[in-house]
């Protein structure tokens, strides 16, 4: 019985902790949500064009090699 009751408040803490814990968190506006989703995709965008065009070029750079 003892057992039970312990459970029962170390899962009434933790919730109370975990709510605790979500007020704190300081959530974004739209307008900052949009701004850094728009450079993360930017960003990914410039970096797959990046490592695109260097593996092109190894690509490239290896069959030349192996024509010679």
């Amino acid at each position: 019985m003892g057992k039970e009751k312990e459970i029962e408040t170390q899962k009434s803490g933790w919730f109370t902790g975990l709510k605790a814990e979500f007020s704190k968190i300081m959530w974004p506006t739209k307008e900052q949500l949009a701004k850094e989703t728009t450079a993360v995709v930017v960003v990914s965008v410039i970096l797959g064009v990046i490592i695109a065009l260097m593996d092109f070029i190894i690509q490239y750079g290896v069959d030349f090699l192996v024509n010679l």
